[in-house]
C-alpha cells in the first residue's frame, strides 16, 4: 500500500502565492494518474487538478490558469502551485492516486485565504 502525505499548506492573504506537496512512499514512475482534490466545509470534495504519467493535465475551471500541477518521478512526489490565490480557494487539500485500483488519499493540508 502506498501513503501519501502532503505540505505547504497554511494562511495566506488574496493575491498570495502556495506550493503543496505531496510525497508518496513508493515510486510513483508507473502511476497513471495523481491528483489534487480539496473540501471546503460544508460541501463535496472537488477536483482541483490531476496529472498523468505522460505529463498532461487537467484543471478544474475555477483554478485553470492560477494553479500548475507538476510531478517530479525521481523524489516521488507531486506538487500544485497556486498563484493568485482567492478566499473560495479555502478548503482542505488532499493528495490522490489510484493504487491497484484503490483510491488512496493523504491526510491533507489546510489552505486558509484572507480576504
Amino acid at each position: 500500500q502506498v501513503q501519501l502525505v502532503e505540505s505547504g499548506g497554511g494562511l495566506v492573504q488574496t493575491g498570495g502565492s502556495l506550493r503543496l506537496s505531496c510525497a508518496a512512499s513508493t515510486s510513483i514512475f508507473n502511476f497513471n494518474q495523481m491528483g489534487w482534490y480539496r473540501q471546503a466545509p460544508g460541501k463535496q470534495r472537488e477536483l482541483v487538478a490531476v496529472i498523468r504519467k505522460i505529463g498532461s493535465s487537467i484543471y478544474a475551471d475555477s483554478v485553470q490558469g492560477r494553479f500548475t500541477i507538476s510531478r517530479d518521478n525521481f523524489k516521488n512526489a507531486v506538487s500544485l502551485q497556486m498563484n493568485s490565490l482567492n478566499p473560495e480557494d479555502t478548503a482542505m487539500y488532499y493528495c490522490n492516486v489510484d493504487y491497484r485500483g484503490t483510491p488512496v488519499w493523504g491526510q491533507g493540508t489546510q489552505v486558509t485565504v484572507s480576504s
